[in-house]
């Protein structure tokens, strides 16, 4: 019986997984010409070459991967299960006695293996690569701005400036970038280091850029002078606009750097907001894909028989966009009522959850 059943969820894997790594190929392709194509328009700008393009495609394919396995597992473990039923497989494993249970939860072990994976490579290459291709971008838009690992650096005539951090604030009708950790280092025209500025954070007030906390330091023939001011207008060129483009999407921020800048929010008061949003989207991301697939296996025993293929890859995209706007509804709806961010997240997958039990102890 061990052996038998072995057999049995190595069938179901091979066959799920073939159809599977099919369809994450063709969709993470699609997404990335479209967007090649898209950057094809930028060529020649601020010395944009093709060649660069080619490289912000490369880099940006972790993520676009990590993005795209949802939906294929989705569509892949349709697909799997379809081509069981067209060479009466899937009939011969349901008239020996397997469950629909049995069955399904074969097919989904096989996504649970691949998200390991894929969870590591959302967690350490996609950040990464989003993180690079951020500066090019911010680059084209912008000679003076640049990002590196110790964050973003720009020069603003004699004085040049280094944010270790950007975030994202929501003000209460839209959201603004805010600079910490901030250094202004004020330069003479012999290169020499004249002033120094630190302040916690830095906004912009809709007219000019405001210091936080400020320290100086200020240096000249009778020696180095200090000073402290709670607010400090900060006459800069630095256009807010570019900025908030050159700040990494919290959604495509690994889990660490969601935690490190909810916690800095946190710490002052501020609600992380969006990103505690991301932090458990990202968390709760391998729970979410593994419910949504043994979800839909019910709706392909349904349709097997009378079904092709184009039936299958229709239901496929069809639960998949139910989903996807279902979960951005209920986390919207939590955003917007107060609700916090896990349960938000929780109830989507919680509510398919029981429809998908109710359904396998009607057929069990």
């Amino acid at each position: 019986m061990t052996l038998a059943i072995r057999r049995v969820d190595k069938l179901v894997a091979t066959s799920v997984l073939g159809s599977l790594v099919g369809v994450w190929l063709v969709l993470t392709g699609f997404d990335a010409v479209t967007h090649f194509l898209g950057q094809l328009g930028k060529v020649g700008r601020n010395g944009y070459t093709l060649a660069d393009a080619a490289i912000f495609i490369l880099v940006t394919t972790p993520r676009r991967a990590y993005e795209m396995f949802g939906f294929a597992a989705l569509i892949g473990g349709l697909l799997g299960l379809g081509g069981l039923a067209a060479t009466g497989e899937l009939t011969a494993l349901r008239a020996s006695g397997m469950s629909r249970l049995r069955i399904a939860t074969s097919a989904t072990g096989v996504v649970a293996v691949l998200i390991v994976g894929v969870v590591i490579l959302g967690e350490t290459a996609a950040p990464w690569g989003d993180q690079l291709a951020q500066t090019m971008q911010l680059r084209l838009q912008s000679g003076n701005l640049g990002t590196t690992g110790s964050g973003l650096w720009a020069r603003d005539g004699g004085r040049i400036i280094n944010a270790r951090g950007t975030l994202v604030r929501n003000t209460g009708d839209h959201d603004t970038v805010q600079l910490a950790d901030v250094r202004v280092f004020t330069l003479t025209r012999e290169g020499q280091l004249s002033r120094l500025d630190r302040a916690r954070t830095a906004d912009h007030d809709g007219r000019t850029w405001v210091l936080h906390d400020v320290r100086s330091t200020t240096l000249d023939d009778n020696g180095v002078h200090a000073g402290t001011a709670a607010r400090e207008q900060w006459r800069s060129s630095l256009n807010p606009q570019v900025l908030a483009q050159s700040v990494i999407q919290p959604q495509y921020l690994s889990m660490r750097d969601l935690h490190r800048n909810m916690r800095y929010l946190e710490s002052n008061g501020e609600s992380p907001g969006v990103y505690a949003v991301a932090f458990w989207t990202r968390a709760l991301y391998a729970p979410n894909v593994l419910v949504l697939v043994l979800c839909a296996m019910p709706f392909a025993f349904g349709t097997m028989r009378s079904g092709g293929l184009g039936k299958r890859i229709f239901i496929g995209m069809l639960l998949a966009i139910a989903w996807y706007f279902l979960q951005k509804a209920m986390i919207n709806f939590g955003t917007v009522y107060g609700m916090p961010p896990l349960p938000a997240n929780l109830l989507p997958a919680t509510l398919l959850a029981l429809v998908a039990w109710l359904h396998f102890r009607k057929h069990a």
